[in-house]
C-alpha cells in the first residue's frame, strides 16, 4: 500500500511539537529517579544485588503498563493513553520520594517503583503510536530525534540529579518538584495530539496486495514482531543497563564518588542524544538496517573500553561509543513496530514488551553477577545481546508504504515536506504476506 501524507499544516506541526514534549518530559522523570539511585543505596545500605531487585519493582511495572497499553490506546487513543501514564507517574515519585527521605524501606519503594514504572510502560507504547503516526504527517523520519527529546530529558533529569547529590538535597524535595512540573507540562501537552488512526484508509490506486488485520494477540505469531523485539531487547539492554548501572560500575570499579558517577552517566546520555540528533539524516540515506549494523558495533566496542580499560579517561571515552551505539535500536524498532498504522498500537505494545524484558530480567541478573564478578565484569552479559541486536536488524528493514523518505526535487508539497515514496511499491513484500493471516486480498 502507498501512503501520500498531506501538507504539513500548522496543527500537524502542533502535533509533532507536542510528541517532543511529552517524550522530553518522560525521559526526564526517568532520569530524575536514576540520578538518585546512589543516595537509594545508600538510605538502604543496600548490596548490589538487592537494588538490582529495587530496580527489578519498576520493570514489573513497566511490563504491567505495557501490557495493558496496546488495549488503553486502541481503545481510548494515545492521548488518553498519556493522561493515565501521567497521573501513574506522579504518584509512584512522590511515594518513592517520601519513602525514602522517611525511611519507609525497601518494600515501600518498591510498590512506589511499580506505580511510577505502569506509568512508564504505557507512556512509551502511547507517545511511540502518537508519534510514529506524527512521523508519517511529517513525510520524513522523525522518530530518533522524538527519542533524541527523550534523552535531552534524561540529560537533564541526571544533571540535576547529580546536581541534587551534590548539594545532599532530600530525595523527597527532588521528586515532589520535578514530578508536579512534568506531569502538568504532559497534561497541557497531549491536548494538541491528533488522531493517529488518520493514515489507515488506503490510496484508492494502489492494488498490491494488503494483508487482513490481525488482532492485538495474533501480532505475537508474526516473525517480524519477535524479530524487531530482538533488536529492541538487545538495544534497550544496551541502553538500559547503563541508566542502571553506570553510576555504580564507575563508583565500584572506577574509583569515583557518588556525585562523579552520576556525572558520567549525564555524559552517556548525552552521547545518547548526540547520536539521536545526527541519526535520522543517516536513516533517511542508507536505510535502518546499516544502521542499526554499525550502531552495534560501536556500541561493542564503548562497552568493552569501559569494562576492559582501567584508566578513566579512557572508559569515559568507552561510555560515549556505547551511548552513540545504544541510541538509535529503540526508536528504529519501534519505528519497524509501526509501519502499519493499523497494528501500530498492538505491535508497538508487543515489541516495547519484548524489549521491556532487558528491564525486568536485566536489573537481577547483572546484580547477582556483579556480586561475584564485580559490576563491570557483569556488564559483558550485555554483548551477548546487543550482537544478537545486530544480527537480527534485517527485520527493521523499510517496507511498503513505510519505505524510507527519498527526497526529489519533484516530489516535495507546498508546504517545504518531501512526499513519502514507496520504494517499489508495485512488489509485494514476501515477509509481510508470510506475516499477514491466509486471508490476503487485492485492494482497489
Amino acid at each position: 500500500m502507498t501512503l501520500t501524507p498531506s501538507r504539513t499544516t500548522p496543527t500537524t506541526r502542533a502535533w509533532i511539537t507536542a510528541v517532543f514534549v511529552v517524550f522530553t518530559l518522560s525521559g526526564l522523570d526517568i532520569a530524575t529517579w536514576l540520578g538518585r539511585i546512589p543516595s537509594v543505596r545508600d538510605s538502604l545500605g543496600a548490596s548490589t544485588f538487592e537494588m538490582g531487585l529495587l530496580v527489578l519493582g519498576m520493570a514489573v511495572g513497566s511490563i504491567g503498563g505495557l501490557t495493558f497499553a496496546g488495549h488503553i490506546v486502541a481503545k481510548l487513543g494515545a492521548r488518553r493513553g498519556v493522561q493515565v501514564a501521567a497521573a501513574c507517574l506522579a504518584l509512584g515519585m512522590v511515594f518513592a520520594g517520601l519513602a525514602v527521605s522517611l525511611g519507609w524501606g525497601f518494600a515501600a519503594i518498591w510498590i512506589a517503583l511499580i506505580a511510577f514504572g505502569f506509568g512508564n510502560g504505557l507512556c512509551d507504547v502511547s507517545m511511540n503510536v502518537s508519534g510514529a503516526a506524527a512521523e508519517k504527517a511529517g513525510g520524513r523520519t522523525i522518530m530518533p530525534l522524538f527519542h533524541a527529546a527523550f534523552s535531552l530529558g534524561t540529560l537533564a533529569g541526571a544533571g540535576l540529579g547529580a546536581l541534587a547529590e551534590a548539594l545532599e538535597v532530600p530525595v523527597a524535595w527532588h521528586f515532589i518538584v520535578l514530578v508536579v512540573v512534568t506531569s502538568a507540562a504532559m497534561l497541557v501537552a497531549v491536548t494538541r495530539f491528533q488522531d493517529e488512526h488518520r493514515f489507515e484508509e488506503h490510496v484508492a490506486t494502489d492494488t498490491s496486495p494488503v494483508p487482513m488485520p490481525v488482532s492485538r494477540w495474533q501480532v505475537w505469531a508474526q516473525p517480524s514482531t519477535l524479530l524487531i523485539g530482538v533488536i529492541v531487547l538487545g538495544m534497550a539492554l544496551a541502553e538500559g543497563s547503563a541508566n542502571d548501572w553506570l553510576p555504580l560500575a564507575m563508583i565500584d570499579g572506577h574509583g569515583l564518588d557518588n556525585a562523579a558517577g552520576a556525572a558520567v552517566l549525564t555524559v552517556f546520555l548525552a552521547a545518547m542524544t548526540v547520536g539521536r540528533v545526527a541519526g535520522s539524516p543517516l536513516i533517511d540515506r542508507f536505510g535502518r538496517v546499516p544502521v542499526l549494523r554499525i550502531s552495534a558495533a560501536v556500541a561493542v566496542v564503548g562497552l568493552g573500553m569501559l569494562i576492559f580499560i582501567d584508566n578513566v579517561p579512557l572508559a569515559i571515552v568507552g561510555v560515549v561509543l556505547w551511548g552513540l551505539g545504544a541510541s538509535l535500536g529503540f526508536p528504529m524498532g519501534m519505528s519497524a513496530a509501526a509501519d502499519d498504522p493499523r497494528t501500530a498500537a498492538a505491535r508497538v505494545s508487543a515489541v516495547a514488551t519484548i524489549g521491556y524484558v532487558a528491564f525486568l530480567a536485566g536489573p537481577p541478573l547483572i546484580g547477582f553477577l556483579g556480586e561475584h564478578v564485580g559490576l563491570l565484569g557483569a556488564l559483558l552479559v550485555v554483548f551477548v545481546f546487543i550482537i544478537a541486536a545486530g544480527l537480527a536488524s534485517g527485520a527493521a528493514r523499510e517496507r511498503g508504504a513505510a519505505a524510507r523518505p527519498t527526497r526529489r526535487g519533484g516530489d516535495v508539497d507546498g508546504g517545504g515536506e518531501p512526499r513519502l515514496q514507496a520504494r517499489n511499491a508495485d512488489v509485494t513484500d514476501s515477509t509481510d504476506r508470510a506475516d499477514s493471516t491466509a486471508g490476503g486480498r487485492d485492494a482497489g
